[in-house]
């Protein structure tokens, strides 16, 4: 994952100052255990800072609102205490060449500081720290006693002092080339880490993008490049220069690439608008991706746990099922020894007789120790209480199998978002949050405490379009089921669902008047064939109906429905990647 580096700081800081200095604080906010927003308040508009000091995506950025649930951190609840209230009248990078940005905070514009707030996004040692105008520390997000650190402690009631400065040279726009090459191609070694020795400040990041716009290789040796190439090099190098010191036509080009973002904008990439949009959408993307990869995890592993037991049971039920198949035949037997009675002989283990109906001889095992009668009467009481079994299991094989049936249709909506994902990070982590939800509601899943709860956003189904235009609206969990039956379909349109097989449902969207075609009617069987638990098939039996004959019955779990007057017409899931709408999801 992609630093903040000092450029980057220094150009995120730059376009936040002139919007948010002044600005009356609101409130403070906390996301996470490594992420604080404040929100902030100025004449013309009002807005949200982030500042985090996670160990791999530490920053302070323009970001949006927090979600709309408890903050219980006792880190914001000191922080807004203190801050609530107060202006926020300044914004600076006080020592050179370091990452680190202190707020000033006081009674109005103008006045003198009351606190300042220390924000150091330097990687895994990354922190946040609050003083007072004696830059007594007040409260901070990591303490560091002096058994942790020899070198700097960070603890309440101690003054606060700033990160041990790096001893490498500053850099300097005016140091004259020859200098610059002397210093840099010192020791013969690749250039990109010649470079990063050298100066303080720099990132093996902004070094290879410096080097690479040269039109150079970051890893070829010092000792390898021309005059020319130096001079090229020492360019580009000046260009970074100018735009740290704002020279007038030297300006930050944010650029979001494949895999990290660029304030210089010299390498290939997507412009974006601001600095702050640029790294709030990186680390967005990478931290849903994250969180999106662990919550899938926990989820899947909780599902298969469950789902084993399940179908352990499922198997004991059915196997019991199976021994009072045989109830009948113990009755059969019973009737027909107690009507020859006189064919028993003491000390029998078994008996022939022939059977009533058939006239085949059968072969009934016998007691020795027992007379006839009460061979029988064993016989009848083996019926009954094998009879009464195939009662008690039989509801509880449904149970458990209507058990099983939900939680694969929960485990094949999981499934799918890691297809989608790669459209959407945000909406397919949305998607699973709503999963995690219904599993808690429903029983299935721990029910979280109040400051672990995340914030559940609308999302929204598929939209595919068929050959003649209709709109096909396909379920991502359950949710969006049973919203597709309950509230979104209309009596002209259909409904459709993988028969017997977990799976999305679909609905297909028809205007009044229009009629679906053949075309029309088949892709949707192939959509929704390919989004269900037989997506691996060649052919998928698919039904639809009318929505006014899709119940839930009482009691159902999500996503649990019924269906009556339905056909049924094969889909192909092969056929459907071709054939996806181009304006997919």
């Amino acid at each position: 994952m992609q630093q903040v580096d000092f450029t980057t700081l220094t150009a995120a800081v730059r376009e936040l100052q002139p919007d948010w200095i002044p600005a009356r604080v609101e409130t403070v906010y906390q996301r996470d255990r490594y992420t604080l927003a404040l929100g902030l308040r100025t004449l013309d508009k009002r807005g949200w800072i982030a500042i985090s000091w996670h160990p791999q995506a530490a920053r302070i950025v323009l970001t949006d609102p927090p979600p709309r649930i408890p903050d219980t951190f006792t880190l914001s609840q000191q922080l807004r205490s203190v801050l609530g209230g107060l202006a926020m009248t300044g914004m600076e990078m006080p020592t050179p060449w370091e990452r680190l940005v202190r707020l000033t905070f006081a009674t109005r514009p103008g006045a003198e500081a009351l606190y300042y707030l220390y924000v150091e996004p330097i990687g895994k040692y990354s922190n946040l720290t609050l003083t007072d105008a004696d830059n007594l520390i007040i409260t901070t997000a990591h303490q560091v006693s002096n058994k942790q650190s020899s070198v700097r402690t960070i603890e309440t009631g101690r003054p606060y002092e700033v990160p041990p400065s790096l001893t490498d040279p500053m850099p300097n726009l005016e140091e004259p080339l020859d200098r610059w090459i002397d210093r840099v191609s010192l020791i013969p070694d690749k250039l990109n880490l010649r470079l990063v020795k050298s100066y303080r400040g720099l990132s093996t990041i902004l070094v290879n993008e410096i080097i690479v716009a040269a039109a150079l290789d970051p890893i070829q040796t010092t000792d390898t490049l021309s005059r020319s190439d130096w001079e090229k090099l020492f360019e580009y190098w000046q260009k970074w220069l100018r735009t740290l010191d704002r020279i007038e036509g030297y300006t930050f080009h944010p650029y979001l690439k494949t895999n990290g973002f660029s304030v210089l904008g010299w390498g290939i990439g997507t412009p974006v608008a601001t600095v702050n949009a640029a790294i709030e959408t990186y680390y967005t993307q990478i931290l849903d991706r994250e969180a999106f990869t662990q919550l899938k995890h926990q989820l899947t592993q909780k599902l298969s746990t469950i789902l084993a037991k399940l179908r352990l049971k499922a198997n004991t039920f059915t196997t019991k099922l199976q021994e009072s198949t045989g109830a009948d035949e113990y009755r059969a037997n019973a009737d027909l020894l107690m009507a020859h009675l006189q064919d028993w002989q003491p000390g029998m283990k078994q008996i022939i007789l022939n059977d009533f109906e058939t006239g085949e001889p059968i072969k009934i095992k016998l007691e020795p120790e027992k007379n006839a009668i009460q061979n029988a009467q064993f016989l009848y009481k083996r019926h009954q209480k094998l009879k009464r079994a195939k009662l008690a299991v039989d509801p509880l094989l449904a149970e458990v199998q209507a058990q099983i049936d939900y939680l694969e249709q929960v485990e094949e909506s999981i499934l799918q978002t890691e297809e989608d994902i790669k459209n959407n990070v945000r909406e397919m982590l949305q998607t699973l949050l709503e999963i995690k939800e219904e599993l808690v509601n429903t029983g299935y899943f721990p029910t979280p405490d109040r400051s672990t709860k995340a914030e559940l956003a609308e999302t929204k189904p598929r939209v595919l379009k068929t050959p003649s235009g209709f709109e096909l609206l396909i379920g991502r969990n359950n949710r969006q089921n049973d919203l597709l039956t309950s509230k979104i379909a209309t009596d002209y349109d259909l409904w459709f669902h993988a028969q017997e097989i977990a799976g999305s449902h679909g609905l297909l969207r028809i205007a009044p008047g229009a009629v679906a075609q053949e075309e029309d009617l088949q892709f949707t069987a192939n959509a929704v064939a390919y989004y269900s638990r037989a997506r691996q098939s060649q052919a998928v039996p698919v039904v639809y109906t009318e929505p006014k004959y899709v119940y839930k019955p009482k009691g159902a779990k999500p996503g649990m429905v019924v269906y009556k007057h339905e056909q049924i017409i094969w889909g192909h899931p092969q056929t459907l990647d071709a054939s996806v709408d181009p304006a997919y999801p």
